[in-house]
Parts: structure tokens; sequence; C-alpha cells
């Protein structure tokens, strides 16, 4: 009997690819639930995010007149968006043979590599955080001392909450070894005394819930394996407000469909429009640890 690939299965297939693909991307890119959102409408070409220098009050005696003007000290953030894609074929053949699992295979593949694309982008923008001055260091590991300089280090800038933590899991393992009373770079040492008070919040609710590793002094910490570890085992993640990256997004997912007769196959084109962007440099800070996980 000959086989057929008719447009029912097609569209069955691409149904499976599109649902198994939003899905995968939203829960693999962390990033995007840590920072402020903003959508353009249709027809609209750019938003303007403006910020207001802050204002001083004075004291004046009866009948006096206030002299002092304020300088409002506005500046202007302005978010722009641009297309991210990728092309997914699908064969006749494919179609014919279709299997579930094989169509979430694909989307699976197609999820992870937007939402790689997408967690990339805004882990990048750490580097120019604080005027590009990192907090850690080269080989210094992420312990609970140093935990606690970056709460500190958010609490002097007077940054607005919610604050967060992004490291990569590797780093977050030195910092759970020192909370059980063990300290070292790389391998861990001595003893250093009672093990710290972790807790949790409502930071470990919803998609955050799979990437949710502890709060301390009411700051969470989130794992993100996909900031990159550097060839001396070091990575850069960051203590940072919602308020200091932004995402702006015009269109979430579109996807068409052409056929290419030559290859017997479809084309699933699949596009992003999208922009992030550094809203407020002075509401974090990129944190740099070693990565090197304690072995013992």
């Amino acid at each position: 009997m000959v086989q057929t690939a008719t447009t029912g299965n097609l569209a069955s297939a691409q149904r499976i690819v599109i649902e198994q693909a939003r899905y995968t991307a939203e829960h693999n890119a962390p990033m995007l639930q840590l920072v402020e959102k903003f959508k353009l409408a249709e027809g609209v070409k750019q938003i303007d995010v403006p910020k207001v220098g802050q204002f001083t009050a004075q004291s004046v005696g009866d009948g006096v007149d206030i002299v002092d003007e304020q300088d409002i000290g506005m500046t202007i953030t302005t978010l722009t968006t641009s297309e991210v894609g990728m092309k997914i074929i699908l064969t006749d053949k494919l179609v014919r043979q279709m299997q579930e699992d094989t169509m979430k295979i694909v989307g699976r593949q197609a999820g992870d590599a937007m939402a790689r694309k997408k967690d990339n982008d805004l882990t990048a923008l750490f580097s120019s955080l604080n005027g590009g001055t990192d907090l850690g260091a080269t080989t210094v590991d992420m312990e609970l001392g140093n935990y606690t300089v970056l709460i500190n280090f958010m609490r002097v800038a007077n940054a607005p909450k919610p604050w967060q933590v992004v490291q990569h899991p590797g780093a977050l393992t030195t910092f759970a070894a020192s909370t059980f009373g063990y300290a070292g770079s790389g391998t861990m040492g001595a003893a250093v005394g009672a093990g710290a008070v972790i807790t949790t919040t409502d930071a470990m609710k919803g998609i955050l819930q799979d990437f949710y590793a502890f709060s301390l002094g009411g700051v969470p910490a989130y794992h993100d394996g996909n900031i990159t570890i550097d060839a001396n085992d070091d990575t850069q993640g960051a203590v940072f407000s919602r308020s200091a990256l932004a995402y702006a997004e015009s269109i979430e997912y579109r996807q068409e469909i052409e056929r290419d007769a030559s290859l017997r196959a479809n084309e699933l084109v699949w596009v992003s429009d999208y922009g992030v962007f550094e809203l407020d440099d002075s509401y974090g800070a990129g944190c740099l640890f070693s990565a090197t996980p304690a072995t013992d």
C-alpha cells in the first residue's frame, strides 16, 4: 500500500513540535523570569523607559522662599527588538512514519536552542553591570561569607527589590559545602563552624522552582547551566535587582511552513522578535567565582 503524507499528518506533526518547543523554551530559561518584561504592541517600533534622578528636600524657615530648584535628571533607555529564528525540516518520510516521541524530540531540541539564545543574551549583560567591575575574583570560591558580601553590595547600592543571584551550578556547589561547615578551594577543607540556616521562599514557586537553589538574607539564588565556564574554571554570574535588566518582545513565536518539493519536505520556520537591555548598571554587579566543585 502506498504511503502518503496528508495535510492532516503534517498539521499534527507541526502541532506536536511547536507545543513541545514552547514548553521547553519557557522552562529552560530562568533569566526571563528574573528581569523586567516589556511587550511592544502591534505597530510600535520601540519603547522608551524613563528614569528620574533623586530629589533632595530641604528645611526652610517660616516665610522664607524656596530657591533651590530640583533637577529632574531624566534619562531614557530605548528598547527595540530584532528577529531570531531557526528552520526545522520535516521530511515527507518522517511525517509518514510519525511517532509522537520523535516529534517531541524535535520540539525539545528547538525549544532548547531558543531558550539558550534568550538566556545567554541576558547573562551576557552581567559583564556591564556595576560599570564592568565584578565582585569576587578568579579562583575564589562562592562561600557563605562571599555571598553576604553580594547582599551587602545591593544594600549599599540601595537597589530596588527584589534582588537575586544567578550563578553556574558549579559555583553554587562550593557555597553548599561551606554552609555545612567546610571551606576551601576545589577540595573541602577543615570544618569552620556550624552550618548556616538556609531558608526557602516564594522564589521557588512556579517555573523558577526548577532553578531555585536557596535563599540567604532574603536573597534567592538560582542556578543557570547556560552560563559558561572559562579556561580558568571560573564563571561569571551576577547579583542584581529585577529593575537592572529588561527583556522586550514584539513577537513571542511565529511559525510558517514552506514546501520544498525537490527536498520532499516541508520547512518549518520559527521566529521570535525580541531584545535585551541594561536599564541601570548600578542595580547589580557581575560575580566572578570558581566553578570547580568541592570533591571530597
